[in-house]
């Protein structure tokens, strides 16, 4: 019972390609976070314009 040749088969990437990989990963990774930090401020400014300027006027 052996893996097919082409799971056995590991190639060991160039250090350009690696490099190349990485800062892609990692641009894909601060473009996602930014979207999440978009996405929650979003939120987070719709729930206070939904609850209205009676918000600040209540007391404390």
């Amino acid at each position: 019972m052996s893996a097919p040749d082409e799971i056995r088969a590991v190639e060991i990437e160039a250090p350009e390609v690696a490099a190349a990989r990485a800062k892609v990963r990692r641009r894909r990774s601060i473009a996602l976070a930014i979207a999440l930090a978009l996405f929650a401020i979003t939120f987070y400014t719709l729930t206070i314009v939904k609850m209205g300027p009676a918000l600040f006027d209540r007391a404390m």
